[in-house]
């Protein structure tokens, strides 16, 4: 089933997806307050300013007229420009304070709401991703949401405003000094619609490249040590000199649009139109000397819009390319679909597979086939194949990591595909082979199921389950020691058994250990399998293993080959009717070594299983 929607609901308003721009604005009016500040006090900010030339008109006209009135006047004119100035300080100052605001707070809400957004998407949409541009959309592309608001939408407010409103205060001297500037604006309009047209692609283009620039990083920085093993730096090298020269050379074509653009030489021309024009009306006597200077002040407003247009419908641009991609990732599909009631309940353990057939992708080579199996509650079942043969796939499926292609898995009779996701995951804990540690504290990372409900108290008895209590106790700052990011400062068995002791903090109703004692040796092994047998009481356990003293006191083996269930049943079962399980297994009771080599034992089987 394909939806766009997340894994879980989001909490919060919900913002309008059906495009940019209606994204952007859907999140703006959520904060009416700051909005109204902006937007009023631009335009009384604006009114106030054209206000200063119609004034400075008054004066020339009082100072050509009568000298003792024009004394009085002047009085009057100054005392009124100063209160404007004034007025127009203040309410300058709440509309940028209040467009700040609208800025950091749209970088917020967007922020969390990617954030929460990727938190909810499948594993499988996580699987076509690149973590360095998820990373870019994360950072800079949120970033250039509150750059496009400060100054972009501030400054073309304040322009848009600036262009419009002195055309109402040349109307009120006389209608026909309209003639030039009603004529400029519609040029402007339409070189700004063709400067627009022209800026999109290359915006985007910018936007794109800069993502695979940092998606290039992170995949180098993640793999610095194969880089440094294989003496790959000088390739990598170009590979990223390539990427920049790329970025590179989209910054130039956008600058190369912004230097063609035209209404800056437009205005020059317009300017020199529209004294023309008023000489010649005030020669005609249409308009005053104070009128004439009136006009021009009014006119040498136009020319901010001008200016401003050049720079910030390119920020403007850029931001929408920027929302346009965020909106790429919260409405992309995801293959996980949670009902709006789903079944919340505690769970008993009991796991069933009805004919179940997974693909990781549409018409792709299946990895489960036809799986059919019932695992009982507190029964464990060790899952035994060849490298490929599905068996972390299988695992997968019982907490609704991937969704089935065909068939169903029932976790106590119920459809996990109609669970309520969080009530099924946080009673099963998997413990993987690629162990995942945050670079926390080792309390942290061994309390990560549980949030801020895990105490310290449990957290150490954990610890102590799972052997780990003795290595803590010797790191600098115990179970305070801020650990590297993955772990990367830690040996990989001390790293499985945090991931094991995490696993037994949450008390899970079902477990599943995918070969997590790889990399713990045999002494600490046999101390943890006594961790694990206590616990497993009352409680389902998958095990993926290629240790055969595992297999021996699992309840049930599952045999896996080539994404087929082979076999399944006791290992005094399997032993007695499937030759498969009993060559591979004779093979490594005496070779001592693990399943994970048992495509050579397949590939020279004959008589398949019986």
């Amino acid at each position: 089933m394909t939806t766009s929607s997340s894994e879980f609901s989001v909490a919060g308003p919900r913002h309008d997806r059906r495009g940019p721009v209606r994204w952007l604005w859907s999140h703006l009016r959520s904060h009416p307050l700051p909005l109204l500040g902006f937007l009023g006090g631009s335009v009384a900010m604006v009114v106030l300013n054209a206000m200063v030339p119609l004034y400075t008109g008054h004066a020339f006209d009082a100072v050509l007229g009568e000298r003792g009135a024009a004394l009085d006047a002047l009085w009057l004119i100054a005392l009124a420009l100063l209160a404007i100035v004034v007025a127009r300080g203040a309410l300058d100052l709440v509309a940028r304070m209040s467009s700040e605001v609208l800025a950091k707070r749209l970088e917020r809400d967007a922020r969390d709401e990617l954030y929460v957004g990727l938190l909810g998407k499948s594993q499988t949409f996580h699987n076509r991703q690149r973590v360095g541009d998820l990373m870019a959309r994360a950072a800079n592309d949120i970033r250039q949401l509150s750059i496009m608001v400060t100054p972009g939408i501030d400054l073309i407010v304040d322009s848009g405003l600036t262009g419009v409103v002195p055309l109402f205060f040349m109307a009120a001297i006389d209608p026909r000094l309209l003639w030039v500037p009603g004529v400029y604006a519609v040029v402007f309009v339409l070189a700004l619609w063709h400067y627009m047209r022209r800026l999109n692609p290359v915006a985007t283009q910018m936007r794109e490249e800069f993502g695979d620039l940092n998606a290039g990083l992170n995949q180098a920085v993640r793999g610095i040590e194969v880089i440094k093993v294989t003496a790959q730096e000088r390739q990598e090298r170009l590979r990223f000199r390539a990427g920049a020269r790329r970025y590179r050379d989209a910054f130039v074509r956008n600058g190369l649009v912004q230097a063609r653009y035209l209404p800056t030489l437009l205005y020059a021309l317009a300017m020199a139109a529209a004294l023309w024009h008023a000489l010649a009306l005030h020669a005609a006597g249409a308009i005053t000397i104070g009128e004439l200077v009136t006009f021009m002040g009014l006119m040498g407003q136009l020319g901010f819009p001008t200016q401003m247009s050049i720079f910030t419908f390119s920020l403007i641009q850029i931001g929408i390319v920027s929302s346009r991609r965020i909106l790429g990732i919260l409405t992309a599909e995801t293959e996980i679909d949670q009902p709006a009631a789903g079944h919340s309940a505690p769970i008993s353990g009991e796991i069933v597979f009805e004919d179940v057939t997974f693909a990781y992708a549409e018409g792709g080579e299946p990895a489960l086939r036809g799986a059919t199996f019932t695992v009982r509650p507190g029964e464990t079942v060790a899952i035994v194949g060849e490298t490929g043969s599905g068996k972390s796939t299988l695992t997968k499926l019982v907490p609704r990591i991937y969704d089935v292609t065909s068939g169903r898995v029932l976790v106590d009779g119920v459809d996990v595909r109609e669970w309520n996701l969080d009530s099924l995951r946080s009673q099963i804990s998997t413990i993987e082979q690629d162990i995942v540690l945050f670079s926390r504290s080792v309390a942290e990372n061994i309390g990560f199921g549980l949030g801020q409900r895990a105490d310290r108290e449990a957290v150490v008895r954990a610890a102590e389950d799972a052997q780990a209590a003795e290595f803590i106790a010797e790191l600098d700052d115990g179970y305070d020691t801020v650990i590297g990011e993955r772990g990367v400062t830690l040996s990989g068995g001390q790293r499985q058994r945090l991931a094991i002791a995490r696993a037994l903090l949450t008390d899970p109703a079902i477990l599943v250990l995918d070969d997590s004692t790889s990399a713990i040796d045999s002494a600490t092994e046999d101390l943890i399998q006594q961790a694990i047998e206590r616990i497993q009481e009352g409680r389902t356990t998958l095990l993926i293993t290629h240790r055969l003293s595992q297999i021996r006191w699992a309840d049930k083996v599952l045999l896996l080959r080539r994404g087929e269930v082979a076999d399944f049943g006791t290992h005094d079962e399997l032993i007695a009717r499937s030759r498969l399980y009993r060559r591979v297994f004779a093979h490594y009771d005496e070779a001592g070594v693990g399943l994970g080599d048992e495509e050579s034992v397949l590939a020279g089987e004959q008589g398949g299983v019986r």
